[in-house]
């Protein structure tokens, strides 16, 4: 397909986008814009976060991780669901009991001043790379299937993609995002199912024919339990994949300021409970996508696409999409739904980066009234140029699968935050607050250095997701030691 028909699609959906901002950025005020005025139903946050979670790097990288970890990533989602319970039913109501904007606050009141910076760097520095992580790979899309062919530069791509997203959030923030997210979410999944009937029907397959297949079978083993040094064994996925949910949705703040938008507190827990139990199912649907990709690229040999030496699993979705003979539907409902992953998370993460750091660290509701939206537009402009500095970096550095790379990062950067609430809520003690900055940094080059030296230290044994507890324990264990008597 012609790059320059793929860019007009793009321009069409972005001008859908734009009038839906347009709608909703009528009232730009620091309530709106950071609130949505708590007025949010919340069937329209759930289904709206169900994209926000998959974002660009399910639609494409967990398709892509089939070839070498077959359906493993299953057993970390039912992890999710665990994960679910626990904010639905601890993390939510303490939030609205505190009637708090920024769910850093929280450390604020309990520990101090220090605790509750601590929690909110640790919340920046794991959103950038996350959002990083996840815009790169659809930059990566765009410029190796659309621009390339213009030779357009790697870095305009990033500034273009970017500045697409600060233009339609700027005004309306996260009312905008909630809104926006529904119709993201929409073109998302139609694009995965229209490419599921597409691809069987070249294959000459029924579902059921494809289920019980030798092809399928080779990709779908779930549950490992054979072997407890096994990254991929089954209690080392749900325990991972628990306390990645708690963390990267109960303590994070993009994800809970759509939950916090909510007008109750049951209705904030609908959304959750709901959510884990949609994304069980959403995230099936992804893998037997990604046993279909590597099936039809078998038999119709197609290679998986080549980038600066290295094979990366990431592109075949596109490959097959864009370059294949599935036809134009399928290319162009793909480039709808990959828009609506890209967008459908990193504009979230540009607004809870600009409430975090307003809220936390500018102290923005203590300002003058008169400051007050002048100071936000800067600080969310600045965050926009930051991520675009970072994709750049990532393309020169980033080696792995993407999904795989997103969450070993966050073990180490979302530990802290998980060790600071747990003793927070769980124990009654006090601490001398100046040192948890101290004790956070420990824990993260503790964990790394256990990290690395477990297969050494512990007998072969190798750390899986599991290894975010182990941060969180560090951080706990520390704060304990710095307990007031």
């Amino acid at each position: 397909m012609q790059p320059a028909f793929l860019l007009l699609i793009i321009l069409i959906y972005f001008g859908f986008i734009l009038l839906i901002s347009y709608i909703t950025g009528k009232d730009d005020s620091n309530s709106n814009f950071f609130q949505a005025g708590k007025r949010s139903p919340w069937y329209a946050v759930a289904f709206g976060m169900i994209g926000a979670s998959l974002s660009g790097v399910t639609f494409i990288s967990v398709p892509g991780w089939v070839q070498s970890s077959q359906f493993s990533y299953m057993q970390v989602v039912l992890g999710y669901f665990l994960g679910y319970l626990v904010i639905a039913y601890i993390l939510i109501p303490l939030y609205y009991r505190l009637n708090i904007t920024s769910i850093y606050t929280y450390l604020e009141q309990r520990f101090g001043r220090v605790s509750h910076k601590t929690g909110a760097f640790f919340f920046l520095i794991s959103r950038i790379l996350i959002a990083s992580f996840r815009l790169f790979l659809v930059t990566s899309v765009l410029q190796y299937f659309i621009l390339d062919a213009w030779h357009i530069p790697f870095e305009v791509t990033v500034i273009l993609s970017v500045l697409l997203i600060w233009l339609y959030t700027f005004k309306g923030g996260i009312k905008t995002v909630v809104w926006t997210d529904i119709l993201q979410t929409f073109f998302m999944f139609f694009a995965v199912i229209i490419t599921v009937i597409i691809m069987l029907k070249q294959l000459n397959l029924s579902l059921t024919d494809y289920i019980h297949s030798h092809e399928f079978k080779t990709y779908s083993k779930t549950l490992f339990t054979e072997d407890l040094n096994d990254r991929k064994n089954l209690i080392k996925s749900l325990l991972g994949g628990m306390f990645i949910a708690i963390a990267m949705t109960g303590l994070d703040q993009d994800n809970m300021q759509k939950n916090l938008t909510c007008k109750t507190v049951k209705d904030s827990q609908k959304n959750v409970i709901s959510l884990g139990f949609i994304l069980i199912f959403v995230n099936l649907i992804f893998l037997f996508l990604g046993a279909l990709l590597f099936t039809y690229a078998s038999k119709f040999n197609i290679d998986i696409p080549v980038v600066n030496g290295q094979t990366k699993t990431d592109l075949l979705y596109p490959e097959i999409a864009l370059k294949s003979n599935l036809g134009i539907p399928v290319a162009v409902l793909f480039i709808t739904g990959l828009m609506a992953a890209a967008f459908s998370s990193a504009d979230s993460a540009l607004i809870s980066l600009t409430t975090s750091f307003s809220i936390d660290f500018l102290n923005i509701e203590k300002k003058k009234a008169t400051q007050r939206k002048k100071l936000r537009k800067r600080v969310h402009f600045s965050i926009a140029v930051l991520l675009v500095i970072i994709i750049i970096i990532f393309r020169n550095i980033l080696k792995e699968n993407v999904i795989s790379s997103l969450l070993q990062v966050s073990t180490y950067t979302y530990g802290p935050l998980l060790g600071l609430f747990s003793f927070g809520i769980f124990t009654r003690y006090q601490i001398r607050d100046r040192f948890v900055w101290l004790i956070a940094i420990l824990s993260v080059i503790f964990t790394f250095i256990l990290n690395k030296n477990a297969s050494v230290w512990l007998n072969g044994y190798v750390f899986g997701y599991e290894i975010l507890l182990i941060n969180g324990l560090f951080t706990f264990l520390g704060l304990f030691f710095i307990r007031k008597k």
